[in-house]
């Protein structure tokens, strides 16, 4: 499957949406690299402290798991599913299937890039 988004890497986003099993809100920011299929992202602000996730990108498809410390001093890991599509103004949104492996609760969000 050909891509139509474009390349991930340098690029930051943040949440537009998110349901309540999860920790990432409007003050997290995202900073992810790319390297053909490999992807990865930094991620910190809002009640996560910081973050990672890894994993690939077949397409315009991401599947990766992610780990990270909430401001509490909490550590959670999960796995998820991301379809990348461009919003009407170019940016990359990502919608996102999710759901935590070290703890109870799955949820959707939605994260897009920041403009600038």
């Amino acid at each position: 499957m050909t891509a139509r988004v474009p390349d991930l890497d340098g690029r930051r986003f943040g949440s537009a949406s998110n349901s309540a099993a999860g920790e990432v809100d409007d003050a997290t920011v995202f900073t992810y690299h790319q390297d053909e299929d490999l992807v990865w992202a930094e991620y910190s602000g809002g009640s996560v402290r910081l973050g990672y996730l890894v994993g690939t990108r077949s397409g315009d498809e991401l599947a990766f798991r992610y780990t990270h410390v909430n401001t509490a001093g909490d550590s959670s890991s999960g796995r998820c599913h991301s379809l990348l599509s461009l919003t009407e103004d170019g940016r990359i949104r990502m919608d996102e299937t999710w759901e935590w492996e070290s703890r109870p609760g799955h949820g959707v969000s939605v994260v897009e890039e920041l403009a600038g």
